[in-house]
């Protein structure tokens, strides 16, 4: 028998009903979506270069954030969350780790269609793989951090899923959130924007970005 939950004051039962129905589309398309990317790479050997590793990690990534919406739309229909503490904090991470990783590839694959297009340098397999590697682990470093207490992960208002929590403003969360910003948002908007720039005024000045 499963346990009612009374809904958090100013939430009703068609609120919860619907982040659960739209989480849960999300989750399965994406998961779908970002699937047959990633069978397209493993099974078309001419999809199978450099560049597009990159773009077969962006749909890793993707995936777990799909994960994370599947687990979320499920306790959302539940009215609770019924994994516990430790379920929150692995949760948390999972899903900010995936989400981070998603920027940094997002931002590595407009790094490398600048140099595609504007510089004619091509990526090698050892700079690919080196470059996957590295977001994965710093995703993972900066998603770990509020599991040893800087930033925190906990519920969300409806108490269906965990994220960081934005909610505080003291000291410690502001020490985390500034550059934590910084390093996984700030960089990687500069990056894609000046790539896609850079992209773009070769085009307008050539009529080919090629």
């Amino acid at each position: 028998m499963v346990t009612s939950y009374p809904l958090p004051e100013g939430f009703s039962e068609f609120d919860v009903f619907s982040l659960g129905s739209c989480l849960l589309v999300e989750g399965l398309l994406g998961f779908f979506l970002n699937a047959v990317t990633i069978v397209a790479f493993l099974k078309v050997r001419e999809l199978r270069t450099p560049s597009n590793f990159l773009v077969f990690s962006l749909a890793m990534a993707d995936i777990g954030i799909s994960m994370n919406a599947t687990v979320a739309a499920f306790s959302s229909f539940l009215r609770y969350w019924p994994y516990g503490s430790e379920g929150c904090q692995t949760h948390g991470f999972q899903g900010f780790m995936t989400a981070l990783a998603s920027l940094h590839f997002i931002a590595a694959i407009a790094w490398d269609r600048y140099h595609q297009y504007c510089t004619r340098t091509k990526l090698q397999w050892s700079s690919a793989i080196s470059l996957a590697a590295f977001v994965w682990m710093f995703a993972a470093f900066w998603a770990a951090m509020p599991l040893i207490g800087w930033g925190e992960y906990d519920y969300e208002p409806l108490r269906t899923c965990c994220t960081l929590d934005y909610s505080k403003g003291d000291r410690n969360y502001v020490s985390y959130l500034i550059p934590m910003s910084i390093f996984n948002m700030g960089i990687q908007v500069f990056v894609v924007l000046s790539s896609y720039q850079s992209i773009a005024q070769k085009f307008k000045k050539t009529g080919n970005p090629r």
